[in-house]
């Protein structure tokens, strides 16, 4: 056991002094790493601030069925039954707004107040107004009642204020993906990185390889400098990347502050939470080991 700690701690001792020997290159590629991480960064920072914003306006979408002008008295009320009796467990709660009520409602708008005079009569339906209760799918399941109840006797018109949360959630699964395919072409460019950085030590350590396999040395060994330095790089970037996205995120967040305080809220662009911040520093640290092990296992068969 103590031989294997020392072995590590010897693997790792090589690599900070194979860093420290060429700083500009190893900076280089640092910088290469970080920027190209702080992109996908950047996006899952969008994603999780948009989270909110999607639940919070999708909690209860309200449906309006509209009845034909010439329905009965009666009919809203009966609708308004039928469907807290066959949808109780999907509806949070139902209200009648009479064609008399709707035309006083408009009448105390001044915007329509001149308009409505002129006409002979009252041209408003009754409507019905539906409030779901909250579920994960709402949108879909709006639409499926809205299609059901627009085949009801006396249902002229069901009217969905979920669009716009359809398209929300569309744009938000467009999102997911557009990340995902970010994140893998993220994840090419720290491969070819790691692949061809360890590829130049390999050649460049061509004699001090050669020399440490006559001597007995195992290609764990030989190897294990290599797989510290991919990881290595590939963490300090990660770490890098992280504190990039931080700063980007100010001048972006003082710009969407101004817009919010426009509309008279408050929206700002925070990082992924810390466990995943972490979770990403290991993936990439991971995925820069293999790159290290792909890379030597092909450049020191010599």
């Amino acid at each position: 056991m103590k031989s294997l700690l020392r072995q590590h701690r010897y693997a790792l001792a090589v690599t900070l002094r194979r860093l420290a020997a060429a700083p500009l290159s190893s900076l280089t590629n640092l910088l290469v790493i970080s920027l190209a991480l702080s992109l996908p960064l950047l996006g899952a920072s969008l994603l999780v601030s948009m989270q909110p914003v999607a639940r919070q306006v999708s909690v209860t979408p309200e449906l309006t069925i509209f009845l034909k002008i010439d329905a009965p008295a009666a009919a809203a009320e009966q609708i308004a039954k039928r469907v807290r009796q066959e949808h109780a467990a999907l509806v949070a709660g139902v209200r009648v707004v009479s064609k008399d009520r709707a035309l006083n409602d408009l009448r105390g708008n001044p915007a329509w107040e001149q308009a409505l005079k002129v006409l002979p009569g009252n041209p408003l339906p009754d409507a019905v107004v539906v409030s779901l209760t909250a579920n994960d799918q709402l949108a879909q399941l709006a639409d499926q009642l809205a299609q059901g109840w627009r085949k009801w006797p006396g249902v002229e018109l069901v009217q969905l204020d979920t669009a716009w949360v359809q398209r929300l959630e569309a744009l938000l699964r467009a999102g997911r993906i557009g990340l995902l395919l970010l994140a893998l072409s993220v994840a090419l460019v720290v491969l070819a990185t790691v692949f061809n950085t360890v590829r130049m030590q390999a050649m460049s350590q061509r004699e001090e390889i050669g020399v440490a396999r006559l001597v007995g040395a195992t290609e764990s060994f030989v190897r294990r400098p290599f797989l510290y330095l991919g990881s290595l790089t590939c963490s300090l970037a990660a770490l890098l990347g992280i504190g990039i996205a931080r700063l980007a995120l100010i001048p972006l967040n003082d710009a969407l502050a101004s817009l919010a305080r426009s509309y008279d809220t408050e929206f700002a662009l925070t990082l992924p939470p810390a466990e995943l911040l972490a979770a990403a520093v290991v993936s990439v640290a991971i995925l820069g080991a293999l790159s290290a092990r792909w890379s030597v296992q092909r450049n020191t068969q010599f």
